[in-house]
């Protein structure tokens, strides 16, 4: 199992480049940040120099979206950090959440998520694409590769990450919810024609290392907040409850859906916050079933669950009070124990 290190690029950037090496330093194998660019910093710029201060760590968004950036831009962006720091960069990319809504914008369609997903893939592939009736091919990139990972929830988002995505975000730990997610996205992959099994699984959530449980609650509860934004979409769309049977694309985990019944408002200000004040309907149980939290043997019990579901890569968010012992704990104990062991002498 690979892992990786979710970041804000809160200022100073330095602190940002700083945890980001400090994560290479204790065996994380990616870097990924958020991508909005009113609440914080830009990722991209910060990518530059995560990549040229580390060695191999592959770095992106966890994630962007079609609808604020041009998709060509997004593209050259790539290649172009490809070309400086030897094909190390990631796309992780879904629908939209906080970089749209807080310029009063809303998700895109699915339709041009995949559009999206295509053009980007291929130009960042230093491919020729069809866009806007023209085609398009960057002159100046030779031999970039980029992966395309999809973020998704709904039972149609889901499907697409199983027709078009080279991996699939989850970005919850609970472990149920992770199986029949999981399932989705490979029989929508199958269906395609695809080899579901060649599809990355991508888990995100906060991991909090430590034993006051109240504490890492109080943390970790703004992801609960974050995640419901995503489950409201859903609801609205497919109503509380669909069944996973009738094939109609209705089918959402009650799990995933019923915690957001106490919902009232949220305020993008606190997003991805520890404290958030607009994710106090998040019950307990879901924070717990959403993150991955206590002594690093609790963590490497929900990862071992998780890697038996087929989880390629756990990406653990880092936004509370105790990020450098999180990470010390899992460069020492926790990363070792998923690691595939070899003997010198058989």
């Amino acid at each position: 199992m690979d892992f990786g290190a979710v970041l804000q690029t809160n200022p100073p950037s330095a602190r940002t480049v700083q945890l980001a090496k400090l994560a290479e330093d204790h065996g994380f194998t990616h870097v990924w940040t958020f991508d909005s660019h009113l609440l914080w910093q830009e990722p991209y710029v910060i990518y530059s120099k995560i990549l040229a201060e580390t060695r191999k760590v592959i770095v992106g968004p966890m994630v962007t979206n079609p609808a604020t950036r041009d998709w060509t831009v997004t593209a050259s962006t790539y290649a172009t950090l490809n070309e400086m720091y030897g094909n190390r960069t990631i796309c992780g990319i879904g629908r939209g959440d906080s970089a749209v809504r807080v310029t009063n914008g809303a998700p895109t369609t699915l339709k041009t998520l995949r559009e999206s997903i295509h053009v980007i893939r291929e130009l960042a592939n230093s491919r020729a694409v069809e866009y806007n009736g023209a085609t398009l091919q960057f002159p100046w990139s030779t031999g970039s590769t980029l992966d395309v990972w999809v973020a998704a929830y709904g039972p149609l988002a889901l499907k697409l990450a199983g027709e078009v995505g080279d991996g699939f975000i989850l970005q919850l730990a609970d472990v149920d919810i992770a199986a029949w997610m999981i399932k989705t996205v490979r029989d929508a992959a199958e269906a395609a024609g695809r080899d579901p099994m060649s599809i990355k699984f991508c888990v995100a959530a906060p991991m909090y290392i430590g034993d006051d449980w109240e504490h890492m609650r109080d943390q970790c509860r703004w992801f609960g907040g974050m995640v419901g934004n995503h489950v409201a979409d859903i609801v609205a769309k497919y109503g509380m409850h669909g069944d996973p049977s009738t094939g109609s694309g209705r089918g959402v985990p009650e799990a995933l859906t019923d915690y957001i019944a106490g919902r009232e408002s949220y305020d993008y200000n606190e997003h991805g916050r520890a404290g958030n004040t607009h994710a106090s309907f998040v019950p307990d149980e879901i924070v717990d079933r959403f993150c991955i939290m206590g002594t690093a043997k609790e963590h490497i019990e929900k990862l071992e669950a998780l890697k038996a579901l087929g989880v390629d890569q756990f990406a653990g968010y880092l936004q509370h009070d105790n990020k450098e012992e999180t990470l010390r704990v899992y460069g020492e104990t926790v990363i070792p124990a998923l690691s595939e062991h070899i003997t010198a002498k058989a």
